[in-house]
């Protein structure tokens, strides 16, 4: 199946590559020719110069585009579809669309809106969360449906026009009180590095979550704000309520004050989950920073939560929430907020499939009555150390009356931990031969 994504070498049209590549023929166009086809080639995929062209060639094709511009893009391929193919964008509003969807493409070609609501930094689709806003439902329609659900999405079907609105709560209330706020501490010139120093972990949290908003592309936020038709009342709602706060306040009314938040408190339901929700925020932030702390002069594997590459070596030292990590004698740094702890078991795992085994035959002279057995599980508990077997038994007259020489194969990762166990069978009174 060809599956074909205008705008594939930006944004979320690119990461949409990684998903779809190992399963489908992907094309992609893009607005930079010399980027599209640097893309294209890197990741394996087909470029195609023309979005007429690769809408000619597609079972499925993805508009994933500004949204400024998604709604002239669907108009300009519309006549070169596939008979019996199927359009999908991936805006995030959808009554322009889809609007325009229904008006101009042909009764034998499927069209299905979606949003998926999360951005290009999402390295799985397990569980994250996609809307489908299609006001009918074709052939296609089912295949796309349980294609998602195989990837464990959690599909949200409704209107174009109830989805704009709940995005208008959960997207442009959220990215225009956030810009608020950033735009508020850059216009009171505070250096947020001395806040540090003076930091809770709900500021820590709320600054986080603001700086994820502000470094999005801003024209993209713009026009998720500017696009919606709910936006505007949205945004005039949220300054009457800063407005009427900052009164109450201003004013000396406490009971005004108290009022409002009160009245904002039973709005939001029961807070039971919410609390525990942010609980388990606030403690992940201390998660990796305890860890580590833990783990220093250790092995650790730290995985980068972007790219995937596991680094392992000894962590020197964690200062300024970056990680010294030493690996086959170089340096490395690694920041904090980038990447994750393995865990012992995720951490043996990646060593038995990325590294070299070493095997060594070990020769002791034990007395007569020694457990083998019981040295071979002691072995095993030896860091790093993967299989130990029995190879001989010999007690030949180099070997004095009342000893008998026990030779073991054993397999480990590094030099150092078959060391340990040659350490090991002289402490249980052996001595190497």
């Amino acid at each position: 199946m060809n599956v074909g994504i205008i705008g594939g070498s930006d944004g979320l049209g690119k990461t949409l590559i990684y998903y779809l590549r190992d399963e489908f023929n992907v094309y992609i166009t893009g607005r930079d020719h010399k980027k599209g086809m640097r893309v294209a080639d890197e990741l394996c995929v087909n470029y195609v110069e023309s979005n007429n062209d690769i809408a000619s060639i597609s079972d499925v094709l993805i508009i994933s585009v500004p949204i400024h511009h998604t709604s002239s893009v669907i108009r300009e391929v519309a006549g070169f579809m596939k008979s019996g193919s199927v359009m999908i964008d991936v805006t995030s509003v959808k009554e322009e669309p889809s609007r325009t969807m229904s008006e101009v493409l042909p009764d034998n070609v499927e069209y299905i809106p979606t949003h998926p609501v999360f951005g290009p930094r999402t390295t799985e689709l397990d569980n994250q969360v996609i809307v489908l806003t299609a006001d009918k439902k074709g052939e296609w329609y089912s295949r796309v449906y349980d294609y998602l659900s195989g990837k464990n999405m959690r599909i949200i079907e409704t209107t174009a026009s109830k989805h704009d609105f709940m995005m208008s709560i959960v997207q442009v209330l959220t990215h225009f009180s956030f810009i608020s706020t950033a735009s508020t501490i850059e216009k009171l010139s505070v250096d947020l590095s001395e806040t540090e120093d003076y930091e809770s972990p709900i500021y820590n949290l709320m600054i986080d979550m603001i700086a994820r908003i502000v470094s999005q592309n801003p024209y993209l936020t713009y026009y998720i704000q500017s696009m919606n038709n709910n936006g505007n009342k949205i945004r005039n709602t949220f300054v009457e309520a800063v407005s009427e706060l900052r009164d109450a306040i201003n004013n000396g009314d406490d009971e005004k004050f108290v009022e409002i938040a009160i009245n904002a408190t039973k709005h939001m339901g029961d807070i039971t989950d919410a609390l525990g929700r942010s609980d388990k925020a606030i403690n992940a932030l201390n998660h990796e920073n305890i860890l580590l702390k833990k783990s220093l002069g250790m092995e650790v594997g730290l995985k980068h939560i972007y790219s995937g590459m596991v680094h392992v070596g000894i962590l020197e030292d964690l200062k300024d929430n970056i990680v010294f990590l030493k690996s086959n004698n170089q340096m490395k740094k690694l920041r904090v907020a980038n990447i994750e702890v393995l865990s012992d078991e995720e951490l043996y795992d990646w060593k038995v499939e990325n590294l070299d085994k070493r095997t060594e035959s070990i020769s002791c002279v034990f007395r007569e009555g020694v457990d083998a057995e019981v040295i071979k599980e002691c072995v095993l508990k030896v860091d790093n150390i993967l299989d130990v077997s029995l190879t001989d038994v010999y007690d030949g007259p180099q070997i004095e009356d009342g000893f008998v020489s026990l030779t073991f194969s054993v397999v480990g990762f590094y030099k150092e931990d078959i060391d340990n166990v040659k350490r090991l069978f002289s402490g249980f009174g052996g001595v190497i031969r």
